[in-house]
């Protein structure tokens, strides 16, 4: 200040008066105030982290599902990874059930993201599969395929998946 003192700041989240800038009493506790108080931004925060920890569970159990998908056709004899029907399918599906507020390309742009992620995991169990030995995998790798742990089908590679521009 002009007269050589200076001017008191207030305790951490306090306020000063206008007038002198001398503090006008204690900070709130964070369990009061109006919404965008400290303790209503907790509040949210901890719905987000439980939320955050729900999708996790939920996106990992949508992957193990894919992976027994993958399982399943590759049994089936099905050599593709991709299948961009299904995928096309997903994603309309995915959109319809959008109300917002989140924008529908960017859902859909998370959505592509689970579904590259799922099938990276679903290549990876295949060339699982070709690595195992026959003995390993059951009576039913005495058949062969790729399916069942035994050599791949002529002409066939693990690693042809499709990936879409």
């Amino acid at each position: 200040m002009a007269d050589g003192t200076r001017a008191q700041r207030p305790a951490a989240g306090g306020t000063t008066t206008p007038a002198t800038g001398a503090p006008t009493g204690a900070p709130k506790p964070a369990t009061e105030g109006p919404a965008g108080s400290p303790a209503s931004v907790l509040r949210v925060r901890r719905r987000i982290d439980a939320l955050d920890r729900r999708l996790v569970a939920l996106m990992n159990e949508r992957a193990r599902l894919g992976l027994e998908a993958g399982a399943a056709k590759a049994a089936s004899g099905r050599r593709a990874v991709l299948d961009p029907d299904r995928e096309r399918e997903v994603l309309l599906r995915v959109a319809m059930a959008n109300p917002g507020p989140l924008p529908q390309a960017d859902l859909l742009a998370i959505y592509r993201r689970l579904i590259t992620a799922t099938r990276r995991l679903e290549v990876a169990e295949r060339k699982r599969a070709q690595l195992r030995p026959a003995a390993a995998t059951g009576p039913a790798a005495a058949a062969g395929g790729p399916a069942t742990g035994g050599p791949p089908a002529a002409g066939s590679a693990v690693g042809d998946e499709q990936h879409p521009g």
